[in-house]
């Protein structure tokens, strides 16, 4: 029988650029063979999600056939910026038609970028009907430089400074969410456009909650959170624990040690796999910080952070001889992360929603700035001693963007280390011994401080406007609505519940 043939003749370069990846010089050795064992299995995938962060964290995708990831392997995927240029609710907070300010020349008129998967982040996803891959890509601009606005090319600055130093850090990821039955399958949509969320999924608490890890409680998660951890797994996520939290329906997962960029990546992922996972079975996962759920008690993120020598493997958070607790070096690692803040703040806590969990109300919010051993009141906890000294900062919100907030803590934790966190060994800088309690303050304290030395001028003032946008829209709808001090409002329901 004869069947039509609807395909034009190939042209090369049809996406991205032809042979971007190898014009350029973007992969090493151990993403080229990585790259080489994909082509060789690609028959067997019928699907390619080819995703990236934006500067919210939230990761933006295009669903490519086999066929066609098969070129974008090597020459990238043109790409709008549109999501660079977006707040939370998708106003447009930075004018592609004008003066954008931005440094970046590429973002006029909205013009591509090119988009580079990383090939050591390939994964093939469980489930049924089409065989569907999860690859995470870099941004590029059209020349082959990494693009300003990249929050994952950030961190991979950071880690550069830490390999000339003969360093690698060492990171252990705490994440509290949660996890509610849907009530509807509406998708609320009503009022909703640019600026302006449509009605958060209404939801129902999966238990009382307050009997912290009471197994009971664990009980009512378990058919979900059980085969989640097992998927987890078997795609190579090293999760450790699944736990019940203090509140209704609030769980904790936990993973091994990982490296910074793994850490980072796995955060994207797990975040996104979950809410999938559970919207399968009728259930919304959602990483905001404080749902509106009666009862809920905010939700945070722990990271955990140590640096090995590279050579030896050797801790070098951990004290000589006897002595317990930490090392010089440590310490000066310690002050940098108190040093630098309120400068980064923002990174670490981007939402409205997130300064509702740093209210003095609750006992365990890291709303001071300090260092204390094995005490979960402080903002850095001294967990452990020698090979396996480390601190947890306890600052960051689940929703937080992984690559931004890692980046920034390894960055000032640096900083501490080469001796230039200015102040910090004599006592706190003016201002800094106490954590931002809104997001209007933290936003200050960004724009004035010194984030570009991490972030670099164009996305410094990208991530100003983005949350200049974001904030301006929570206070003007504030104003008419008057919501009582700590009442977590319709307004953050809207916006992130469902996004984040």
């Amino acid at each position: 029988m004869y069947s039509r043939s609807w395909s034009a003749p190939a042209v090369e370069g049809s996406v991205g650029s032809h042979a971007f990846v190898a014009e350029h010089g973007l992969w090493d050795d151990a993403r080229l063979a990585a790259a080489e064992q994909i082509e060789a299995g690609l028959d067997g995938i019928d699907l390619v999600r080819l995703v990236w962060g934006d500067p919210h964290g939230l990761v933006r995708s295009k669903t490519l056939t086999a066929r066609t990831f098969r070129g974008v392997l090597r020459n990238g995927m043109n790409y709008s910026p549109g999501p660079f240029l977006k707040d939370t609710a998708c106003t447009t907070a930075v004018d592609y038609r004008g003066e954008h300010g931005t440094g970046v020349d590429e973002i006029a008129g909205l013009g591509n970028f090119v988009l580079v998967p990383d090939p050591l982040t390939f994964l093939v996803l469980p489930g049924e009907g089409a065989r569907t891959a999860w690859v995470i890509g870099d941004e590029y601009l059209r020349d082959g430089r990494t693009h300003p606005l990249s929050s994952r090319h950030v961190l991979h600055r950071v880690l550069d400074r830490y390999a000339g130093r003969g360093l690698t850090p060492v990171l252990g990821l705490e994440v509290e969410w949660y996890l509610a039955r849907r009530l509807d399958d509406e998708p609320g949509n009503e009022g909703n456009g640019f600026g302006l969320q449509g009605p958060a999924p209404r939801v129902a608490a999966m238990n009382a909650g307050y009997q912290f890890n009471l197994d009971a409680a664990y009980d009512t998660v378990a058919p979900v959170t059980d085969p989640l951890a097992l998927a987890l797994l078997g795609l190579g996520l090293p999760v450790r624990s699944m736990e019940h939290e203090m509140g209704p329906g609030q769980v904790e997962t936990t993973f091994d040690p990982m490296s910074a960029l793994d850490t980072a990546d796995a955060m994207l992922f797990f975040r996104v796999f979950t809410k999938r996972w559970c919207a399968a079975r009728g259930l919304h996962a959602s990483f905001m910080s404080q749902p509106a759920i009666a009862g809920a008690d905010p939700s945070g993120w722990h990271l955990n952070q140590s640096v090995l020598e590279t050579a030896t493997g050797r801790n070098v958070f951990g004290a000589e001889g006897l002595s317990v607790g930490l090392s010089p070096t440590s310490k000066a690692y310690a002050e940098g992360l108190q040093d630098w803040l309120r400068d980064l703040f923002l990174l670490s806590v981007p939402t409205v929603n997130g300064y509702q969990r740093l209210g003095t109300q609750h006992a365990l919010s890291p709303t001071r700035v300090g260092l204390s051993l094995e005490s979960r009141t402080a903002m850095l906890r001294v967990v452990g001693s020698g090979a396996g000294a480390h601190i947890e900062n306890r600052i960051g919100e689940p929703s937080a963007n992984p690559y931004l907030n890692v980046a920034a803590q390894l960055f000032a934790g640096l900083e501490g280390l080469d001796g230039l966190a200015g102040g910090a060994a004599d006592g706190p800088r003016e201002g800094s011994d106490t954590v931002p309690q809104s997001l209007r303050e933290a936003l200050e304290a960004f724009r004035t401080g010194r984030a570009a030395k991490l972030l670099g001028d164009p996305l410094t003032a990208v991530l100003t406007k983005l949350k200049e946008s974001e904030v301006r829209r929570y206070e003007a709808w504030a104003l008419g609505a008057s919501p009582a001090p700590g009442q977590v409002t319709e307004w953050e329901q809207r916006e992130y519940f469902a996004a984040f």
